[in-house]
């Protein structure tokens, strides 16, 4: 009973600090980087610094009109990868970054596993969902339907191929980043996607990014792609 009632007091707290994180979220330009986790061997460094070019050129045309904030979902601190490239971008931008992360009742070790370097805000994965909702009753329905769809069309490809199946965990995150960016664009009224590398691999999370293009629900001309002319190119 006791852990029944901390549980309970410990949602009501997240949900606070979450529509506390959704009003400070509304008052900027959310960043989203998508990218290869730990497993990518290029130097973190590098790809910052690539990224980071192609956002000047792109804001340089299309700039954002409110103070910028880098959205990340979670990801554990690693030396390479997504996590170290967010760290890298938050110095180079001088900005602050706000943390999306799947409830305790889907992943009870996402949220104490995040890398929490220079979050100020943190929202819930329900939080964005329910906020989404609202502003658009058909976006999360169709988000949902499509991933599953490509779930499928991927799971059947891989058993071709004489590979186990994706973790059920990838639902999770693949709901996690497509709802997390369509909401931050309902809220803010604007948005930035930026990838990691050029091609992102058809069994990765990241690759469900095509799921908000398909919709409509994202723009191609809100996402900043990695050059393909770079020796550092994924």
């Amino acid at each position: 009973m006791v852990e029944l009632g901390k549980a309970k007091r410990d949602d009501e707290l997240s949900q606070v600090i979450s529509q506390e994180g959704l009003q400070e979220l509304s008052k900027h330009h959310p960043l989203v980087i998508e990218g290869m986790g730990g497993y990518d061997t290029r130097d973190p460094v590098l790809v910052a610094s690539t990224i980071h070019e192609q956002l000047r050129k792109h804001w340089k045309t299309t700039p954002p009109y409110k103070p910028l904030i880098l959205v990340t979902q979670g990801d554990p601190m690693e030396e390479r990868g997504i996590s170290a490239i967010t760290r890298i971008m938050s110095d180079r931008l001088g900005i602050p970054r706000i943390l999306a992360y799947l409830d305790p009742s889907i992943a009870s070790y996402h949220a104490p596993n995040a890398d929490r370097y220079k979050v100020s805000s943190e929202v819930l994965f329900s939080a964005l969902r329910n906020r989404l909702h609202s502003e658009d009753s058909t976006a999360v329905s169709s988000i949902t339907k499509l991933v599953d769809e490509y779930l499928q069309i991927k799971t059947a490809k891989r058993l071709a191929e004489g590979k186990d199946k994706l973790p059920d965990y990838y639902r999770d995150f693949a709901l996690l980043q497509e709802i997390t960016k369509v909401a931050c664009k309902k809220v803010c009224s604007e948005l930035t996607v930026a990838h990691t590398s050029r091609v992102l691999s058809e069994y990765s999370v990241s690759s469900f990014y095509r799921v908000g293009l398909d919709l409509g629900l994202i723009d191609s001309s809100e996402i900043v792609p990695f050059p393909p002319d770079t020796y550092i190119d994924g």
